[in-house]
């Protein structure tokens, strides 16, 4: 391996340690991925890159045929109504944050499961 690759693999370690377990965050500098998580399950960490940049989810209730459309297509892609869908995927990430929550603010519906069971979810 040469000096560049590794100190390329030792800086994206150092950034694994200090990122928090199972807290999406954006990439707006990335390539290609819109968001970034340090998957954490089990005693296992890793790292997932998901999302299309540029591209947002229609949402837990999408209003427009175009949207109810894309998210029908998006579910049928990705086996999207798997019952137990697996922490470490890029899949199961992509559903949670792109589909679910829109621009940050969370779904009527999700907020109110998230209140009752004193759960913190996504910001």
């Amino acid at each position: 391996m040469s000096d560049k690759r590794k100190k390329a693999a030792k800086a994206a370690k150092l950034a694994k340690d200090s990122m928090p377990c199972n807290k999406p965050k954006r990439t707006p500098g990335h390539a290609t991925k819109s968001h970034v998580v340090k998957a954490c399950e089990g005693g296992k960490e890793k790292i997932v890159r998901f999302g299309q940049q540029g591209v947002e989810g229609a949402g837990k209730n999408p209003k427009s045929e175009k949207d109810k459309a894309r998210k029908k297509s998006y579910y049928a892609r990705h086996n999207a109504q798997d019952p137990n869908p697996d922490k470490m995927s890029a899949r199961y990430w992509s559903h949670k944050v792109k589909w679910i929550i829109i621009s940050g603010i969370l779904s009527s519906e999700l907020l109110a499961t998230c209140l009752s069971h004193g759960g913190i979810m996504l910001t």
